[in-house]
């Protein structure tokens, strides 16, 4: 599969510096346009939002639908070609349902709560009947509705680790295709369990994320919130270690993925000792480890300024709840990140959805032979973005994403201060991590398109 940093090395117009200071500057004149502007407070109904996340009902036809695709790329996955081109399954999770549903999501909304097929299992499976006969009674176990976002944020780090860490055997067809499997039974358990509405509102991986990416898009779709784009930010998150994780691994996770893309990463991999060279075990827990170092430090780095802004406002808030209010600033950059970093991925390797559409599995002896470009004969397009175009439309999407976090933040801080000057005052500490995590991100996105003597990224 092409590399998420894929492309030519680009020798930038500008030092690179120039580029980080002005994606900075303009962070702050954004800052300094909303400074001093008044937000009116929340409305009443605002007040009493839930972060809780019910999809949408399908109809009978959509869930069984859904259920079978699914059920083709898995047998797809476990009988045809074990090559990851030829097979239609790792390209189909890997890129389409991975990264290009989730930035459509964030665009458009989540519209695919009726057309998701493990919330379908769940669904079918917890019912009082299956219970009745599973459990032996009709009602659903009780459990800790504030503990269940674990379940999601830990099954959403099982996948980041398998996508970018072990992915050498992660998207093989026939394992992705057993991973599939076992999740949809997980999902059924699920729904036996502790009922369909309490698993997929808080358990279930995609129906989560999904829905957490679905706040930015311009329509709601049933969901709560408010129209238009980041309409659905105005639904509170829960102050739970769980969520407040789950929504925080969406940055992380894209943030390792660029850092696994540099130079400088490549030098580290190269003078781990023997027997640690990427594919092996021990690079396999190195990564794992430097994962969970990131992802330990960016809860740290954010949980510290988040704090600061708070007490700045004359509160005296903890970690949780100062982070928590503060999360819904954070979900734009984190979609900026993701649309930047994995644009030219998609437009890549989504090309190969084409010729495996006419042989899903990857059979000389395929019996449908359909025409161009559905068939072995189209060949990927791999100047579809020149890589100097890459750079600016990174560098834009970047700079746009923190400008719509700065005025979130804004927001939230002027509404929550008590006083006019105490809610300016709160907003010069998150300022500070806005800036500098623009530049961080600015700075990851380019070490695979700049020029870099004697480096290269990794394939």
């Amino acid at each position: 599969m092409v590399a998420h940093a894929f492309g030519a090395r680009y020798d930038s117009p500008v030092p690179l510096a120039l580029f980080v200071l002005g994606g900075a500057v303009v962070v702050l004149l954004s800052f300094a346009f909303v400074y001093r502007r008044e937000v009116a407070g929340h409305d009443s109904k605002g007040g009493v939002l839930d972060d809780v996340i019910v999809p949408p009902r399908a109809g009978s036809g959509a869930s069984v639908a859904s259920v079978l695709v699914l059920a083709l790329l898995v047998l797809a996955g476990l009988l045809g070609s074990q090559e990851v081109p030829e097979n239609i399954l790792p390209t189909m999770f890997w890129v389409v349902g991975w990264v290009a549903v989730p930035l459509s999501v964030g665009v458009l909304g989540d519209w695919t709560g009726p057309l998701n097929p493990f919330a379908a299992i769940t669904r079918a499976a917890g019912t009082p009947a299956v219970r009745r006969l599973v459990l032996g009674r009709a009602e659903p176990l009780a459990w800790s509705p504030r503990a269940a976002w674990w379940i999601s944020a830990g099954g959403y780090a099982l996948v980041v680790v398998g996508e970018l860490i072990v992915n050498d055997v992660a998207i093989l067809p026939r394992v992705t295709a057993v991973a599939l499997v076992a999740y949809a039974l997980v999902c059924a358990a699920g729904g036996i369990v502790v009922g369909a509405d309490a698993w997929t509102t808080r358990g279930e991986i995609f129906t989560v994320m999904l829905a957490t990416w679905g706040r930015l898009g311009c329509r709601r779709f049933r969901a709560p919130g408010r129209r238009g784009f980041a309409g659905g930010l105005t639904v509170p998150f829960e102050p739970a270690p769980g969520r407040v994780l789950g929504v925080l691994l969406l940055l992380v996770s894209v943030s390792f993925d660029g850092l696994l893309s540099t130079p400088q990463w490549s030098r580290l991999a190269a003078a781990l000792p023997a027997g640690w060279a990427p594919g092996s075990g021990g690079y396999e827990a190195f990564g794992t480890l430097a994962f969970a170092t990131l992802t330990g430090c960016t809860l740290a780095v954010f949980g510290v300024f988040a704090v600061a802004a708070g007490r700045a406002a004359g509160h005296r808030l903890g970690v949780l709840q100062a982070l928590t209010g503060l999360l819904p600033s954070l979900l734009p950059i984190a979609f900026g990140y993701l649309l930047a970093h994995y644009l030219q991925y998609v437009l890549i390797n989504g090309q190969l959805m084409l010729p495996l559409l006419g042989n899903p599995v990857g059979s000389a002896n395929w019996p449908l032979h359909l025409p161009f470009p559905f068939n072995d004969s189209y060949e990927v397009a791999t100047g579809i973005m020149p890589t100097s175009v890459v750079w600016y439309v990174q560098m834009a999407v970047i700079v746009v994403a923190h400008i719509v976090a700065v005025v979130l933040a804004h927001r939230h801080l002027t509404v929550s201060a008590p006083a006019a000057r105490q809610a300016r005052r709160s907003e010069w500490p998150w300022l500070v991590a806005m800036v500098g995590y623009t530049m961080l991100s600015l700075w990851l996105l380019a070490q695979p398109l700049i020029e870099q003597p004697g480096s290269s990224g990794p394939s």
